[in-house]
């Protein structure tokens, strides 16, 4: 979320205003059109008017998108449609025609894949993109990169194939075999004891597994196992073994990917820092069967980005009877039917788009989502585990975008005495600990953590006023801000927020007996966190640290307090003669060990009150 972006409000906003307002409460589809009478954008609409008006009002509730688009249109044009439907059908056309800046846009750079088996003495399995005339066998073509890939590892691995970059016969005895060797993965012909035979042999069995499958190469390989027993053949029998163990342990891991789901796509989304990230699962026959990742630009309307997605994906992608996506998609049901249309099945089947809640299919959409988040962290150098906590959070707390700064505080004092407060900030999940800052409450008296908390923030709303222009420390505005306390935090503070017109998110920390983080504080509501495994973690760690950065504070304001009140027992040395000696000497050891002329030299300081400090030094040290 980027604050600080600076729009030039479009000359033509308000003629472009009171043309909208002039169209039909009819379906249809419009076209914006930039200054060089380029298409920048088409969407269709149920009622022309209602869609097309909200352009051109307040730019506030709009995305940074949506903003830049509205900058930029000069005049649009409009088709009516007798249904929806139609317009939606047109829409996807016209889309697909003149690709406009600002719909989502997927680059389709999916061409065909395959598997080669080098020609030689000593073939090695790989993927291939085209097929060259080299000699080598190649299986294929597949569509997807995904299925090749792991086809190849899963060959590899289980038949030991060498995977480095050794050339056979070549590098036969001319150095020492690899990790992989060590570890069971290679036959290590690079050793010069692997019998010839026994490579051809591991060869061939990959080749029947990648052709027939894990079911027929575990019949074939059991059968050729007793053939072996039967003929006494025990060492080979073994190694066939072996590789049937391989192809059963792999199918067991293949299962966690499985679903009772025939034929489906799983798509889910993660947000980070101005970009957008689908994952696309595809799943047939029940197996996970390809994957792809799609960058686009940031959106904050989740349900009409899931739509634009859907209907750019399927106009490259075939379509299956369920699509399960991980939250609202915009017209599904006029989405449905112009997948079903798509779809054509013989048997009559209609496409389904879900939002699955529970159960295996909502366990596939998370894993769905946090590879999502996994591919955007790659993207942006952050790790997954981050990117999915703060994404996490944010769909939690039903914000329009994942909070990349978050701002918390919480209050610290001894019984009312010595009032401080301490704000940490969170950015992109991790600690920034150049923006940590220290309150001393100022306006409170006694033990008030409600009055404190809303000096704080009136104080911070304050700061972000006179440095806006900054961008940065006070002068930027939190995404988040979290209050280390309940319901009654978040009351006491929350006008202060409305009243300043800013677009701040605003919840409590609430703890549990044991001072541990079980809730979030919202509205008269508690948001549970118990099922938000990585949201918790983010919160718990938040929560700890800014008590950890309140309170270690308070206790060196406190020090300081104490040892400053020791001095205003002195005669003359009231507290801001305790005060200048402090910060003059830094310690009171340092100040009773003062001669009297020192004592002088302080600012605010007389030759009397010097005496007295030398007294009392006198007296404490004939009664120690």
């Amino acid at each position: 979320m980027t604050e600080h972006t600076q729009y030039n409000e479009n000359p033509k906003l308000g003629e472009l205003r009171q043309k909208s307002m002039k169209l039909p409460l009819l379906p249809g589809v419009y076209i914006m059109h930039d200054r060089h009478d380029k298409i920048i954008y088409i969407g269709k609409a149920k009622a022309l008017k209602n869609r097309v008006s909200q352009y051109f009002g307040s730019q506030e509730g709009h995305s940074e998108k949506v903003r830049r688009m509205v900058e930029n249109v000069d005049h649009f044009e409009y088709i009516i449609t007798d249904t929806e439907y139609e317009a939606l059908v047109l829409e996807c056309s016209l889309i697909k025609l003149h690709k406009p800046k600002y719909n989502i846009l997927l680059k389709d750079d999916k061409g065909y894949h395959y598997i080669k088996i080098t020609a030689g003495e000593y073939p090695r399995i790989t993927e291939a993109k085209k097929i060259e005339d080299d000699g080598a066998e190649y299986l294929g073509p597949y569509t997807g990169s995904f299925v090749v890939r792991q086809s190849v590892d899963e060959a590899c691995r289980i038949f030991r194939i060498p995977t480095c970059r050794r050339s056979f016969p070549r590098d036969i005895g001319k150095g020492r075999p690899c990790l992989n060797y060590s570890i069971g993965l290679c036959l290590a012909p690079c050793r010069g004891r692997l019998k010839k035979e026994i490579y051809d042999e591991a060869i061939s069995e990959a080749r029947d597994f990648l052709k027939g499958g894990t079911n027929t190469s575990v019949a074939r390989l059991t059968e050729r196992m007793n053939e072996c027993a039967e003929k006494l053949e025990f060492e080979k029998a073994a190694r066939i073994r072996d590789r049937i163990n391989a192809l059963r342990k792999m199918s067991d891991r293949q299962k966690v990917i499985m679903t009772s789901v025939e034929e489906q796509d799983v798509i889910a989304l993660a947000q980070g820092s101005g970009s957008t990230c689908f994952e696309v699962f595809r799943f047939r026959g029940g197996r996970l069967v390809d994957r792809e990742q799609f960058l686009i630009d940031d959106m904050t309307e989740l349900a009409l980005c899931r739509s634009e997605f859907i209907k750019q994906y399927y106009s490259m992608r075939d379509v299956p009877p369920r699509v399960t996506v991980d939250g609202e998609v915009e017209d599904s049901e006029l989405l449905g039917q112009l997948l079903t249309e798509k779809l054509a099945d013989r048997h009559g089947r209609k496409v389904r788009i879900t939002v699955p809640q529970k159960g295996e299919q909502q366990r596939i959409v998370e894993m769905c989502r946090q590879n999502a988040a996994e591919y955007l962290a790659q993207a942006k150098g952050r790790t997954g585990e981050v990117t999915a906590a703060v994404d996490e959070l944010g769909r939690l707390l039903g914000l329009d975008s994942p909070p990349e700064y978050i701002e918390s505080y919480d209050i610290s004092n001894t019984q009312g005495d010595d009032n401080v407060a301490g704000m940490i900030v969170f950015e992109n999940g991790r600690p920034l600990k150049s923006a940590y800052r220290k309150f001393r409450i100022k306006t409170v008296e006694g033990q008030d953590d409600y009055g404190s908390m809303r000096e704080v923030i009136t104080r911070r709303l304050l700061e972000y006023s006179q440095h806006k222009d900054e961008g940065k420390g006070f002068g930027r505005l939190p995404d988040l801000i979290l209050l280390d306390g309940g319901e009654g935090h978040v009351n006491a503070v929350r006008p202060l927020i409305e009243a300043s017109g800013l677009p701040i998110a605003l919840f409590g920390m609430v703890k549990d007996s044991k001072h541990k983080t079980r809730a979030i504080a919202a509205g008269g509501r508690e948001i549970s966190l118990t099922r938000s495994r990585a949201a918790f973690t983010l919160v718990s760690s938040i929560q700890d640290e800014v008590h950890r950065f309140a309170i270690t504070y308070h206790h060196a304001s406190h020090g300081k307090s104490v040892i400053r009140s020791s001095l205003t027992e002195i005669e003359g040395i009231g507290p801001t003669r305790a005060r200048e000696l402090l910060r003059h000497f830094k310690t009171i050891s340092a100040v009773y060990a003062a001669s009297v002329e020192e004592l002088c030299e302080v600012s605010g300081m007389n030759r009397t009150a010097a005496e007295n400090i030398i007294a009392r030094k006198k007296k404490k040290d004939i009664n120690d």
